[in-house]
């Protein structure tokens, strides 16, 4: 398998010397450290850091790995009893798993659920990343063959992976019970992962882990992909804000990301108030994400006891951000504005191409008309798998959930 470095050079590589593929554990100042490595780490289930990776599944050739601390603003704390219900799932797989992490509302708690007092629990999601998923499912499918529909334990291993590629590559098995829960589970590879979180070649997966989510497997590769993905996140935010705001805007600006273009927002097949609701309730994990990366970028003032944000409007300030966009985005944005605008070229001049571009009047509605187009096609793609992977039955069943919380949702 290929390292990321040598898929994609990045200067964000001279940060932290090199992209290092072996993971370690955090630390965190939300959690207590965790024991001391001496004796062989157990997989307890009330482990206080997000687990590595299996030191089986470890690249002979990983380059030196990250700083302990780097990253600790994703190390996002849940109660106990909860990390240790998310710990145990996990660890009942058998098919290796590099990286994994929890999300939504089964984990980080909704407004929503508190004004409807929903007495049925929300499915647990995760997604797991993985090097080899031909060889993931054939282990899976041995193990827990009814995670999978009738069709898919019948075409085997071959024809789920294949399913899977198929933009944004994802494979998802939803509710399966265990252990007294019913969770859905989306399997990636760690290539494509990476890729969307440095890219934005889909925000399928990189607009997920814009909001909160718990890490329960750690990887070095990821922790510093997803680092590079929160900082777009907060440039990208920023170019459609004003000058002043409060932190609100910025979270609700950030969670709509991978929304705007989601067929599902405009059909009757997602809660119309989801982004309100999200950040309703998850600010304090917003900022634990987003504050300490937002004061380091120039031009950014958000005081530590304070909601209000201001940010410099200056050319200067907002082509730095401008162009510090992922390339999916940025490629996007330029074209539209190339079609619109008569100034130079960017191959004359980039710097003052860039200046140009950042005072243009309309270059918040290019930003966000291009997040729309990267996410309609994939989105709607991975809609449509969802009837292949679930069957029929279960899609129907998926479907109507939705529909419910899409009616309740209001205008």
């Amino acid at each position: 398998m290929l390292t990321l470095a040598r898929r994609r050079p990045l200067s964000l590589i001279s940060l932290s010397r090199t992209l290092a593929t072996e993971p370690i554990p955090y630390s965190s100042s939300n959690e207590p450290p965790p024991p001391s490595p001496s004796p062989p780490r157990q997989r307890t289930q009330f482990s206080p850091s997000p687990r590595p990776a299996d030191v089986k599944q470890r690249n002979t050739n990983a380059l030196p790995s990250l700083p302990p601390t780097f990253g600790q603003n994703q190390v996002l704390a849940v109660p106990q009893s909860k990390r240790a219900l998310l710990e145990s799932i996990v660890a009942q797989f058998e098919a290796p798993i590099r990286y994994a992490f929890a999300y939504g509302s089964g984990v980080f708690e909704q407004d929503s659920e508190k004004q409807e007092g929903l007495e049925q629990k929300p499915m647990l999601d995760f997604i797991f990343a993985v090097n080899h998923p031909a060889h993931w499912h054939s282990i899976n499918l041995s193990q827990h063959p009814s995670h999978y529909a009738f069709h898919n334990r019948l075409f085997g291993s071959d024809f789920v992976t294949r399913i899977q590629r198929i933009s944004p590559g994802v494979w998802f098995n939803a509710y399966v019970p265990m252990n007294g829960v019913t969770i859905k589970y989306g399997v990636t590879t760690l290539d494509n992962l990476c890729s969307d979180l440095l890219s934005w070649r889909s925000l399928y997966l990189a607009g997920r882990m814009h909001k909160p989510i718990r890490i329960i497997k750690d990887d070095a590769r990821v922790r510093l992909t997803q680092q590079v993905n929160l900082t777009s996140a907060l440039r990208t935010a920023l170019l459609t804000l004003p000058e002043e705001f409060e932190e609100r805007d910025l979270f609700e600006r950030i969670s709509g990301i991978s929304y705007g273009g989601d067929p599902r927002m405009w059909l009757p097949a997602e809660n119309r108030a989801k982004i309100r609701n999200i950040v309703s309730t998850q600010s304090p994990q917003f900022r634990e994400l987003y504050r300490r990366l937002a004061v380091g970028l120039p031009g950014v003032h958000w005081p530590m006891h304070s909601s209000a944000i201001k940010q410099d409007m200056s050319p200067t300030a907002r082509s730095n951000h401008l162009r510090k966009l992922p390339s999916r985005l940025l490629g996007g944005v330029n074209e539209r504005y190339s079609v619109a605008s008569s100034h130079a070229s960017r191959e004359a001049d980039e710097s003052a191409y860039y200046l140009q571009m950042a005072g243009y009047p309309d270059l918040s509605s290019y930003i966000e008309g291009e997040l729309k187009n990267i996410v309609r096609g994939p989105a709607t793609s991975q809609s449509i798998k969802g009837i292949i992977s679930a069957g029929l039955g279960q899609s129907i069943r998926y479907s109507a959930s939705k529909v419910g919380k899409w009616w309740r949702g209001g205008p």
